[in-house]
């Protein structure tokens, strides 16, 4: 074989790998890994994470335990965040997973699991998405998370008996 040939093989070899690995990046969300993304309870809810949330296509991220769904993404789940301790936020139970719900970014809401530890968000694009339909499909494999608190409300704050005024 001549050095020339040699050369020839050599630079497509190098040309074919640049472009597999373009090609396996290009369908990647960007994300950045929350700060205790590699808890392992993280690695049991994203292994378990649907093809579909709020009728939207699974995709592959760059990040350790984060999730996306859409093209463009409309839903992010982030695993590993710092939980979030009481708070007066809303927070409504769907399917036995308590969420806050934070709407301070509209269109863009962010439902955090509530009292499961690791912290878990999914961040959900109203324009794109429903933010219910998206709870709803991730409530089962959040429910991976142990549960350390639940939402209370007003009423189971305080007991309130006849003589109350």
């Amino acid at each position: 074989m001549t050095i020339r040939r040699t050369r020839f093989i050599a630079a497509i070899a190098v040309i074919a790998g640049a472009v597999s690995l373009l090609a396996g990046c290009a369908g990647d969300v960007p994300m950045e890994s929350a700060e205790n993304s590699n808890d392992p309870a993280c690695a049991d809810v994203i292994v378990r994470l649907p093809a579909t949330v709020a009728e939207l296509d699974k995709r592959t991220t760059n990040a350790q335990a984060t999730g996306a769904w859409g093209d463009p993404a409309g839903v992010l789940l982030y695993c590993g965040i710092e939980p979030t301790g009481p708070t007066t936020q809303e927070c409504v139970n769907v399917n036995g997973v308590d969420w806050i719900v934070d709407d301070t970014r509209a269109p863009l809401y962010r439902f955090e699991a509530y009292g499961r530890e690791p912290g878990l968000q999914v961040v959900v694009d109203s324009e794109k998405a429903s933010g219910t339909a998206a709870v709803l499909d991730l409530s089962a494999v959040v429910k991976q998370l142990p549960q350390m608190r639940q939402c209370t409300s007003v009423n189971d704050t305080f007991e309130l008996g006849p003589d109350a005024g």
